[in-house]
């Protein structure tokens, strides 16, 4: 949804997306989310636009439609994704290989924005001029509790509450990480890859291009509202222009945009070469498990 673009950190998103097929399974409770994936979205969204009666038929109509196509074409290609992963658990990994799951991952969330494609525009087309500042003020609540989480305190507190993060998402694949496994995500963050105010300011700035974009498809800069065409080729270019790092005015965000892959996927590398047999072997379990939830799944109708 084009809402939640660039909600990753940047040098975390490596490890973000796998959380994302992981989070297809795991257990029954996350089966029930999976399932109720469409009614939990639509609240989501809600929070954002405050929809009308009539945007909330068309909005929930094509959840349903794009969890059911979910379910049927990408659920699979998850499931062999998550038993490529099975293969890799019990050895060593290069860096390489880490970005490559990233790329497959990549592809699987980009196939999944281009089918929801139609639905954002119409959404996006019938937005009045107050659920537009319904959302400026939603980014304006939702940065100040980013602020509060990346930003305040001491760059020890910060770096705390990084490392916290981290090892949650990690241990959605790593059943219990251990002491090699911490050093390396502490050095991971104590290097200069990742730059909070740097993000925070880049995730602001795509912020303010979307409501401009959503503005001027509306009419609302020039009064002259796009036509559908146009309404799709303006979303189009907003969404290139937000998926290439290399499209920011700032030229220091895009030489950290530039590093923050790489180095993420050598962390993941060494992260993994860290562990123990024992440790791999319960991953693998994970993964197997998580491969056959996704399967589940992918089997009901």
């Amino acid at each position: 949804m084009f809402l939640s673009l660039q909600s990753f950190a940047n040098t975390a998103r490596i490890i973000s997306l796998i959380a994302v097929v992981l989070l297809v399974g795991a257990c029954s409770a996350i089966k029930i989310g999976y399932n109720n994936a469409p009614e939990l979205a639509y609240w989501w969204l809600d929070a954002y636009a405050d929809f009308n009666d009539a945007q909330t038929v068309k909005v929930r109509d094509e959840l349903a439609r794009l969890h059911q196509w979910h379910r049927a074409t990408e659920l699979p290609r998850l499931a062999d994704l998550l038993q490529k992963m099975q293969r890799l658990a019990p050895t060593d990994v290069t860096p390489e290989q880490v970005c490559g799951l990233y790329t497959d991952l990549r592809s699987r969330l980009d196939a999944t924005t281009v089918q929801a494609g139609p639905a954002v525009v119409a959404l996006a087309t019938s937005l009045t001029p107050a659920q537009l500042a319904h959302i400026e003020a939603r980014f304006d609540k939702t940065n100040t509790q980013w602020r509060e989480e990346w930003l305040d305190g001491s760059l020890a507190q910060q770096q705390t509450r990084r490392l916290k993060s981290l090892v949650e998402r990690f241990e959605r694949i790593y059943p219990t990480l251990e002491e090699p496994q911490l050093a390396v995500l502490r050095a991971f963050i104590a290097s200069a890859s990742f730059d909070p105010q740097l993000n925070y300011t880049e995730h602001v700035r795509r912020q303010q291009d979307l409501l401009q974009t959503l503005r001027q498809i509306n009419g609302l800069i020039d009064g002259n509202r796009l036509s559908n065409g146009q309404a799709t080729a303006a979303l189009h270019a907003y969404l290139e222009r937000s998926a290439n790092p290399a499209s920011s005015p700032n030229p220091a965000y895009r030489a950290h945009s530039e590093k923050s892959l790489p180095d993420s996927c050598k962390a993941f590398a060494q992260l993994h070469n860290s562990t123990t047999p024992e440790q791999r072997d319960r991953t693998g379990k994970r993964l197997a498990a998580y491969e056959r939830d996704a399967r589940d799944l992918a089997a009901q109708r």
